[in-house]
């Protein structure tokens, strides 16, 4: 026992002395501190990242420079960069990732930091606060054209591009009327409280206590009938009337109100237009809100069996060789067979002339066989009338193509879900929720170039 304890207060002891010699990581000369841990670190997937990632021209495409007035930042520009990555191959939290970062030396090695053992980082606003500065810089398709330009080597069939669409989900309760009515009921009448408690006088009667015990009753009901939802939205739409009128007029007193106050109500009053019109109207709803926290967001109906309606960025993407690119990232619905054209163009500008593309049915609509044709692009779609001379040859080429698409490019979004934090997005707003999507997609596609540059180099040395 004796002997057991005294083997680890030697190991104890020496690491404790590898912390205090240590000097700060340097990204340039990495060999002149903990050079013993350099090479283990290159061998793991967090290092094949970090070999295929291109990070002067990613510093310069962000306009990101180190400034030497003032406090020292935790983060240089680079560790900035490095700690988006990491958050998404890590899939994890912010602050379960500063608590990692904290105790993980790898991790600190990736990001080219220093964190002493007495004095672990605590903040997890800190990566929140790092991401809404990148957010504001993030310029996509320069950021793209800068990997694609280093990868390229490392790329074969770059005359083959696939092409899907997919939605990246946004992590919203599932929105309904009666949801977003009574969140701007009760939103309005918290305010007119404080109104008429900072001016002194009484509050006008709302019947604000028994709307709100009938819409607990509502909110219980494991199913809810129609007769039930109608008379809800309708009485909540009475009520949010009546507050919203008394609070215009309180507003004409001497209230000291913020722009995001003026804001929020400007929105709900909105939303109040555009669920009257269809409550009473049956009209359509153009530039739906269904959420006052994320009032960007917008429905995105996919028509799928197990998800018909989903809420979050539409995007559609392109792959060359196994590697996603973003081609259109929107809020809105869009159809993406408008976007065959656009697609190629993208693709021929980062990887050259395209030969062959591959998309499923939705793509192939008569003017982009038209174009394609034109363009001289074999496609794997379905062909409309006769066959042609080359028919068999060209049946096997779709099939092939077929099944790339359906198992490397489908496939990649099930991954970036489940895999690389872009199942549910927890991001607070529009430009973050984009910077979020971005590192999410070329965080898989870094991994993938970092395992071909470690082959080509075992290759290269085996000759």
């Amino acid at each position: 026992m004796a002997a057991i304890i005294g083997v680890i207060n030697f190991d104890m002891a020496k690491i404790r002395r590898l912390f205090e010699t240590s000097l700060l990581l340097n990204f340039e000369h990495p060999e002149d501190a903990l050079d013993r841990y350099w090479t283990g670190f290159l061998q793991t997937d967090l290092g094949k990242i970090y070999q295929a990632i291109p990070w002067g021209e990613l510093i310069k495409v962000f306009r990101l420079k180190d400034h030497h007035l003032g406090r020292r930042a935790t983060f240089s520009p680079q560790g900035k960069l490095a700690l988006m990555f990491l958050k998404h191959y890590a899939n994890c939290s912010d602050q379960q990732l500063v608590e990692q970062l904290s105790g993980n030396l790898y991790y600190q090695l990736f990001c080219g930091v220093r964190i002493a053992p007495d004095q672990p980082l605590t903040d997890g606003k800190l990566v929140s606060e790092i991401r809404c500065s990148l957010a504001k810089k993030l310029q996509i398709d320069q950021a793209q054209a800068v990997l694609a330009q280093h990868w390229l080597p490392y790329m074969q069939q770059t005359d083959i591009v696939l092409m899907d669409a997919t939605c990246y989900e946004s992590a919203v309760r599932y929105p309904t009327d009666q949801k977003l009515l009574w969140e701007a009921v009760e939103w309005s009448y918290q305010q007119l409280c404080s109104h008429c408690k900072y001016l002194g006088i009484r509050r006008p009667r709302t019947k604000y206590r028994k709307w709100k015990a009938r819409y607990e009753s509502y909110r219980r009901l494991r199913r809810k009938p129609a007769g039930r939802r109608r008379s809800i939205t309708g009485g909540l739409l009475r009520l949010f009337a009546k507050l919203d009128e008394a609070l215009t007029q309180l507003e004409q007193e001497e209230l000291a109100l913020s722009k995001a106050y003026f804001g929020k109500r400007e929105l709900m009053q909105r939303a109040y237009r555009q669920q009257f019109g269809k409550f009473y109207e049956g009209a359509d709803i153009k530039g739906r809100i269904i959420s006052f926290a994320k009032p960007y967001l917008r429905p995105i109906v996919r028509g799928k069996e197990v998800k018909r309606v989903e809420f979050g960025a539409k995007v559609n993407k392109f792959q060359v060789d196994g590697i996603n690119f973003i081609q259109r990232l929107d809020f809105n619905a869009f159809h993406e067979g408008g976007e065959l054209a656009s697609t190629v163009g993208k693709a021929a500008k980062l990887f050259g002339k395209v030969n062959c593309i591959g998309a499923d049915a939705i793509y192939a609509t008569n003017r982009n066989r038209s174009w394609c044709t034109s363009q001289h692009i074999k496609t794997d779609f379905k062909r409309k009338g006769r066959a042609g001379k080359f028919e068999d040859h060209r049946k096997i080429l779709a099939k092939q193509i077929r099944r790339e698409r359906a198992t490397r490019l489908e496939g990649s979004f099930g991954n970036e879900k489940n895999r690389y934090g872009l199942q549910r997005i927890k991001a607070r707003g529009q430009p973050t929720e984009i910077l979020w999507i971005f590192f999410g997609i070329h965080t898989p596609n870094a991994l993938q170039i970092g395992r071909r540059i470690e082959q080509h180099n075992a290759l290269r040395q085996a000759a």
